[in-house]
């Protein structure tokens, strides 16, 4: 699935909206498209009518789950692996791909959706190395993009400027009346979830980030897993995740390479709201992390984050994370170049965060 992905699976009516309020660039790509969202999203439509016949009164009188975890932090930081690795846990369900790319049916279309699915997904991510498939882990943004009517992953796909996109999108919430629909339409999500699995769900989207006070108010019984990684890979990653995935998802000519100074302006902003909301959380609610205490004993940090927020870690989560980690030892990371001046505007822009984690220049 190589171009507009992140938009494929949305209704006929999410479709036009998203058309009505931004502008596109009319070439051949953009109408070629255009023509693949319409077709997929007639299908959505379809499927989504199915499921409200067959479940609409079952999910009225299912319970929204009041505990979800919530994986949290900048992208590009190990918020994936951190995510396999809990989802391994037998009493604890991820979201999916498949039901991310169709948050409106994913209870009645895995079936017919199975073997399109075979075809059109790549085995990896296109930013990295990361194994995809419709059953694998992923990120929610990508469903609270589909069936909300706010996410910034929609100035992704239609960029309002040469700017980086996220500079458009803070505090990533709606407002009003809206921000009511948009909670209701998030917790409908994850109800959905839960009456499929029945399992407490741990969520992964650094988009969340900003959005911890009002997910607490939402689940009151949720936990925030943070984690960080040190910012001399975190930053030209992001750029690199970010330049790929606005090439093959944008929808106008305004896409660009977010800078590099823009890219560690937010990244700090973002630690600083983190820190900010954890302080305001009651004790045991937020447990942080590093990326790279997580990559060389995953085990022993796992138990760590386990036992802070008060989960119970078994031994056969243990065995699955230890298999996982044999199955994965040969798994190549992308490696990026910093200059001299680079890594220095990072360590005077971050130093407060890196003395925090403990990060060093290197």
């Amino acid at each position: 699935m190589k171009d507009s992905y992140l938009t494929a699976g949305i209704k006929v009516d999410q479709l036009f909206r998203l058309l009505r309020r931004n502008k596109l660039t009319w070439n051949f790509k953009t109408i070629l498209r255009l023509l693949f969202l319409l077709q997929s999203a007639c299908w959505s439509s379809f499927f989504s009518w199915i499921e409200h016949i067959r479940f609409a009164k079952a999910l009225k009188n299912a319970p929204v789950p009041d505990d979800p975890i919530f994986i949290i932090g900048h992208w590009r930081t190990g918020s994936t692996f951190l995510h396999q690795l809990l989802s391994l846990d037998p009493d604890l369900s991820a979201p999916t791909l498949f039901q991310v790319a169709v948050p409106d049916s994913f209870l009645v279309s895995y079936p017919y959706y199975r073997p399109v699915f075979k075809q059109v997904v790549s085995e990896h991510r296109p930013m990295d190395q990361v194994v995809i498939g419709m059953d694998e882990p992923q990120e929610d943004e990508y469903a609270i993009y589909r069936i909300t009517s706010y996410s910034p992953l929609e100035n992704l796909v239609f960029p309002k400027s040469h700017d980086y996109f996220l500079n458009h999108g803070s505090p990533f919430l709606p407002s009003g009346i809206h921000l009511v629909k948009w909670k209701n339409d998030v917790a409908g999500f994850f109800k959905k979830l839960y009456f499929k699995n029945r399992k407490r769900i741990v969520s992964k989207n650094p988009f969340n980030s900003y959005r911890i006070k009002t997910l607490y108010e939402m689940f009151p019984n949720s936990r925030f897993i943070n984690i960080v990684r040190h910012p001399n890979s975190v930053v030209p990653s992001t750029i690199h995740m970010w330049t790929i995935l606005g090439r093959q998802n944008s929808l106008n000519s305004r896409a660009s390479q977010p800078e590099f100074l823009q890219v560690v302006k937010f990244l700090k902003d973002l630690l600083g709201t983190v820190e900010k909301a954890r302080k305001d959380l009651p004790s045991g609610t937020m447990i942080q992390i590093r990326f790279e205490d997580l990559e060389a004993s995953p085990v022993e940090v796992i138990q760590t984050v386990y036992r802070e927020l008060g989960l119970s870690f078994t031994d056969s989560h243990e065995a699955r994370i230890r298999g996982f980690m044999l199955r994965n030892k040969s798994f190549k990371k992308n490696t990026f170049s910093l200059t001299a001046e680079e890594k220095s505007l990072i360590s005077r822009e971050l130093e407060f965060h890196m003395k925090s984690f403990n990060y060093h220049d290197n």
